[in-house]
């Protein structure tokens, strides 16, 4: 294949999210004068053609860039490279063309959330309100406080004093970088920046240390079980308690989101609709009969009202989540063995709500309209290994579902999952963003709060690759 086919193939992988990375990580090789006009990642890279940095038979610094924005997939599969090797190219000395500082900058922007964003955008007083309202991303941020002079190599006060008020965590990614500038100026071998750094602040090196991954290359990978349970009428006929329980508006939103994402990640969509409680533990342990023997993995997505410790089925009748998930121990799906069973559970796990308009609840209160989760590991969980029980919220507190948008847990879980995983990040780091991420959300009208909890008995990373 000729370098324009490769290099026009390769940016039509990436999206307009990509782009905006790949230029700020080129603007010490393609100043800002120079990207203007730049549209797209083809626009970008004949740029880096006319600078002498892509060539036909040297695409390095192309390999570390997919490297350093996390497009482990399309180095991968179109440069035939691979992450072990680009990360012990890029420790040899001279060879990281991204300086530390320009990489130390990125990583701050893809470890702030959204919420985190506002509060560093309210905190920076040092330029124009105009101009920080036109910033969708943090990487416009930083491009600004640049432009304006407040930030830069060896000026780093006001970005770390803006960092400590909103995540401490951010200030040890700014702390490790000129740890690495102080020991490279005192003699020291000096390096690139850490290429492995965890977006978990402080789980990094602890992460590194298992190399041990779950096979993930069978199409499909396995099953992704949806159990979207949305019409109640039969539970509010049938028990007396239950008269004033609601359907689950916004459900079906979920169920497509979910669906989306678990389809890009080679998965098997199966769903089944408004079960009864007989119902859902026939379905479920009709998946745990199942031979597996041919697939990676089973995931299981239920979206349901739910008391404590159980899900309900539209009877009103409730199944112990632990009676869902021992249908696949090893030893009552062999196929199964050794393999990860996740479980994303959305639903309600207790009595303790607030009422609200706009979002609604999963709960058996027949007022209710939020989820509430308290269930603990050890009721969610078997003993048994290779399993991951993502539930909506903690012993109670809330879980909030929009009739419109969904829940507050499965679309953040969804969007960072698709982000992500194309980026070969493992599902613990991927569910901590999404702790982040919902735990930083508040309804101000019920004064509501959401603290996911995952669970987990994995013994090896669990990362679901895209290609």
């Amino acid at each position: 294949m000729g370098l324009y086919k490769l290099l026009y193939d390769i940016s039509e992988t990436l999206d307009t999210e990509d782009v905006q990375s790949l230029k700020f990580l080129c603007l010490e090789q393609v100043s800002l004068r120079q990207q203007q006009g730049i549209q797209d990642a083809k626009d970008l890279f004949l740029k880096l053609q006319e600078e002498g940095l892509l060539q036909e038979g040297d695409l390095s610094f192309l390999c570390e860039l997919l490297f350093r924005i996390k497009r482990i997939d399309v180095l991968e599969r179109k440069l035939g490279g691979s992450k072990e090797e680009i990360e012990r190219a890029l420790q040899l000395p001279g060879q990281a063309k991204v300086s530390q500082y320009r990489h130390m900058l990125f990583m701050l922007s893809e470890n702030i959330t959204k919420e985190d964003l506002k509060y560093f955008k309210f905190q920076i007083n040092e330029l124009p309100k105009s101009k920080l309202e036109s910033c969708t991303t943090m990487l416009e941020v930083l491009l600004e406080m640049e432009k304006m002079g407040i930030l830069g190599k060896n000026n780093l006060d006001i970005l770390k004093k803006t960092c400590e008020n909103v995540d401490k965590g951010l200030v040890k990614i700014i702390e490790e970088y000129q740890q690495n500038t102080a020991v490279k100026e005192n003699g020291g071998n000096g390096g690139t920046m850490p290429v492995c750094i965890s977006d978990v602040p402080g789980l990094a090196a602890e992460l590194l240390q298992v190399d041990q991954v779950y096979k993930m290359s069978s199409r499909p990978r396995g099953v992704c079980l949806i159990l979207n349970n949305y019409d109640f009428a039969k539970a509010r006929e049938e028990v007396p308690k239950l008269k004033q329980l609601r359907n689950r508006r916004g459900t079906d939103v979920d169920a497509a989101a979910l669906s989306k994402v678990f389809s890009l990640l080679h998965f098997k969509i199966e769903e089944s609709k408004d079960l009864t409680a007989e119902q859902l533990k026939k379905v479920v342990q009709s998946y745990g009969t199942m031979d597996h023997n041919q697939r990676d993995c089973f995931v299981c997505c239920v979206l349901s009202h739910g008391d404590t410790g159980t899900i309900l089925g539209t009877d009103g009748q409730q199944v112990a989540i632990r009676e869902l998930t021992v249908c696949f121990t090893a030893q009552n799906c062999r196929s199964l063995a050794g393999k990860p069973k996740v479980f994303f559970i959305q639903a309600c796990q207790g009595e303790s709500y607030h009422r609200g308009v706009v979002l609604e609840a999963d709960s058996t209160c027949p007022a209710s309209q939020c989820d509430t989760d308290a269930n603990t590991p050890t009721e969610c969980i078997p003993d048994e290994a290779d399993f991951l029980v993502g539930m909506a919220t903690m012993k109670d507190y809330l879980s909030y579902r929009s009739p419109t948008e969904g829940t507050w847990y499965i679309q953040s879980l969804c969007q960072h999952m698709k982000k992500s995983c194309r980026r070969g990040d493992d599902i613990l780091t991927i569910l901590t963003r999404v702790n982040q991420e919902v735990s930083g959300k508040y309804d101000k009208k019920n004064q509501g709060k959401q603290m996911p909890q995952p669970s987990f008995t994995l013994r090896k990373r669990l990362i679901f690759p895209i290609n």
